[in-house]
This record gives C-alpha cells, sequence and structure tokens, in this order.
C-alpha cells in the first residue's frame, strides 16, 4: 500500500467541542506541554520548562510570517446599506509577489473567498476607510473565477497609501472557523507569534504563540540558537480530506521564503532541527526535495505534492540536497512553493524534533505529525493520553514535543 492509498477515516477521532479552546491562557507559556521521546515514553510538562527539555545540541527553527487581516468586508449598494459581502483574502495576484502587493500604492488583485457571493453577481463594491487620518475610498471588483475562490480587483484612491494599510484599518484577523466565535479585539495580539515579522499568513502558525520573549531568552541561554524561515499560511490548512484516501487530496499551494545563511547550515550543520509547528516542518522538508528536483535538473520553483514518494527520486544526503539549491540560487534568499504532502510512509530528512498543537480529525497535520510519530506509539495512543489528561485543543490549545 502506498501513501496515496491510505484511508482518511484511519485519521479520524472523536473530538468534544468542549475541548476545543476558544481563548489562549492568558500567560502564553503557561499551556500544558506533551513531550514524545524516542523511545515511546510520554511525559505531562508545562510549555515553560521547554528549555530543558530540548537537547543541548538542538537548531530550533520558526516560521516568522504574520496574520494579515484578510477578513474584508463590504456592504452593497451606493449608500452602503445593501448585502453584506466578505472577501477573504487568500494570495496576491497582481503583483503576485507578496511584499510588492502589499506596497503597492493605486491597486493590485487577490485571489479571495467570497462570502455571500450569490449577491455579488456584477459591479463594484466601495467602501470607506481611515488611513493614517486620510479617508481612503476602497473600491473591489471580481475579475474572474477560479475553482471556488475569484480574483478580485482593489482600486483606491489615495496613492500615499498602500494596500498593507488599508488592509490593516479596514480588516480583521480571521481566526479559524473551528472556534465558532466571532473575532475579539484581543485576537490582534493573540493570533501573532511574538517573533512575527513578514505579512502574508491567513491563519497563524500556532505552535509559535506558546512563545513568550523570556522563554526565547531561556532557549538563548542554554545555547540553543535559533533561526527563521517563512511560510505563508493559507486557508487551506483548515481544510479536511474529504475524499476516501488521501492520494484524491489536493494540497493547497504555499509560499516560502529561506535565507541562504539557514541552507548553508542545514548542509553543514551537526545540530539536531527541531521545528516549530507543522509550517516550519513542511518548509524545512520541502527544502530537501526541492533540492533534489535542482540536483535532477528540474525547476526548484514549485514542491508538487507526491514528488517525494516517486521511484525516481534521488536518495541525496541533506548536504548534497542543500548544495543543489545553492548552486541555483542567485541572491540571498530561496523563494518558491510547495503542495507537500507528508503521510506515514513520508520518510522524514531534515526534522528530527517538532513542536506543534493538537490537530483537527482526518486533516492533512494529523498525516504529518503521524508520519513522524510512527506506529509505536503512534498518533492515536497520543492524542488518547492528551483526551483523558484533559488537554486543549487546537490553535488556542496546549502543545506537543515530538522527539525521534
Amino acid at each position: 500500500m502506498t501513501a496515496a492509498d491510505l484511508r482518511i477515516d484511519a485519521f479520524d477521532y472523536p473530538l468534544p467541542e468542549s475541548r476545543i479552546a476558544s481563548h489562549p491562557l492568558a500567560e502564553r507559556d503557561r499551556c500544558r506541554l506533551l513531550t514524545l521521546s524516542p523511545d515511546g515514553t510520554m511525559a505531562d510538562h508545562i510549555f515553560s520548562s521547554l528549555p530543558e527539555l530540548l537537547p543541548a545540541d538542538s537548531l530550533l527553527v520558526c516560521n516568522n510570517t504574520r496574520v494579515i487581516n484578510a477578513r474584508l468586508r463590504f456592504r452593497k449598494g451606493p449608500d452602503a446599506s445593501g448585502a453584506l459581502i466578505e472577501i477573504f483574502c487568500l494570495e496576491p495576484v497582481s503583483p503576485a509577489d507578496y511584499a510588492v502587493s502589499f506596497a503597492s500604492t493605486r491597486s493590485c488583485s487577490w485571489l479571495c473567498f467570497v462570502g455571500n457571493s450569490k449577491r455579488w453577481r456584477q459591479g463594484a463594491l466601495t467602501a470607506r476607510v481611515e488611513v493614517g487620518g486620510r479617508e481612503v475610498a476602497l473600491s473591489a471588483e471580481r475579475l474572474e473565477r477560479r475553482g471556488n475562490a475569484s480574483v478580485v480587483g482593489f482600486e483606491w484612491d489615495t496613492p500615499a497609501v498602500s494596500f498593507a494599510e488599508i488592509i490593516a484599518a479596514l480588516g480583521e484577523i480571521p481566526i479559524p472557523p473551528y472556534l465558532n466565535r466571532p473575532t475579539e479585539s484581543s485576537d490582534a495580539a493573540d493570533y501573532q507569534t511574538v517573533y512575527s515579522q513578514i505579512d502574508g499568513s491567513v491563519a497563524a502558525p500556532t505552535a509559535g504563540l506558546h512563545f513568550t520573549d523570556p522563554l526565547l531568552q531561556a532557549i538563548a541561554a542554554r545555547g540553543i540558537p535559533r533561526r527563521e524561515l517563512t511560510l505563508h499560511v493559507g486557508a487551506g490548512t483548515f481544510q479536511p480530506v474529504k475524499s476516501d484516501t488521501i492520494g484524491a487530496h489536493e494540497m493547497h499551494s504555499e509560499f516560502i521564503a529561506v535565507s541562504r545563511r539557514l541552507i548553508e547550515e542545514l548542509a553543514a550543520t551537526p545540530r539536531r532541527v527541531i521545528a516549530v509547528g507543522t509550517t516550519s516542518v513542511r518548509t524545512l522538508e520541502s527544502l530537501y526535495h526541492l533540492g533534489c528536483m535542482a540536483a535532477q535538473g528540474l525547476d526548484p520553483a514549485e514542491l508538487p505534492q507526491w514528488y517525494p514518494y516517486r521511484p525516481d527520486h534521488p536518495d541525496l544526503s541533506v548536504a548534497a540536497a542543500m548544495q543543489a539549491l545553492l548552486s541555483r540560487m542567485k541572491g540571498e534568499t530561496f523563494i518558491a512553493t510547495t503542495r507537500l504532502m507528508i503521510a506515514p510512509g513520508y520518510r522524514y530528512r531534515i526534522v528530527r524534533g517538532m513542536v506543534t498543537n493538537f490537530h483537527q480529525p482526518r486533516s492533512t497535520l494529523l498525516l504529518l505529525v503521524s508520519a513522524f510519530i510512527g506506529p509505536d506509539p503512534g498518533w492515536r495512543a497520543v492524542y488518547d493520553h492528551a483526551l483523558a489528561a484533559g488537554y486543549r485543543f487546537l490553535s488556542y490549545g496546549d502543545a506537543c514535543l515530538f522527539m525521534r
């Protein structure tokens, strides 16, 4: 049986709504931490104990993406009294570069989900927003449909104002739908990591939400270096696998950016790479396979979903794969997109430990965790322990530290 043949119902479990944390703890690093050692031993800790639990030879890698105010609300009609239309920005189309799109000062277009779509068949939506003391008139027009999403063009009348400033003023943080509550003012801070820097995500890399500045200082004091990379999390992270087998599930494409310095370290370091969050896991593992693509003479601009499972995949060392990437780099940052599917049967190449939260049933994130834990004790034993011990689940819930 191949990974693509796995049935998703084997990765289902009952998750009572009462176990889904609707808000984080007042102190981020006071959440619980379930550890799983390489010999299969489980133990219960508090997240603030992480510095002492990390091996001395660790290299901690975090995702520095920042969640944008991706949810924009418009009302139809010249006096904005008509139907409510929600536009959920997913990724830039023109300009396609995130930084350039956010810096745009007159117009740009984004791929978006449109809520109440049937009420917006044609014409432009308008809104007025105050940005830095200026009143800006913003319009949105649906340009084309792409599957269940639409390309929406935005235009505004104040060239001194950027798109980043407009969505910061008009939009709201898109908290996960499974929280079953509206966004609150506290989410603006709670749903960002303390090290978030690069705008672009529509969902937080939630394992990073448990870190505080004092905790990061304690990790550094132990001599454990920390590095950052970027993966902009897309809305597909919330999508459960709806097909019977995972082979029929289409992974969403996500933007990654990694510095030359980190790639060089991965090629040379004897340290144990600990990824903070599944987004960091996917980025690091994607780097290895993109390096293999480069070594095969393929363009390492996008990693296909099932490339790691192909029979012609070269079995390179991490150093050789990183060197192949470095040979193709022209600047100081490697940029690509990834559709990597990690499921049981996948062989981890770079990541030897991960900090992560507890994930939804039937999700690709649970598949990733299962592939890392292996069959003994298996993901179900870990989750059964967490449920029995009263752990809080999903984005604002408790955390795990898995080691190999």
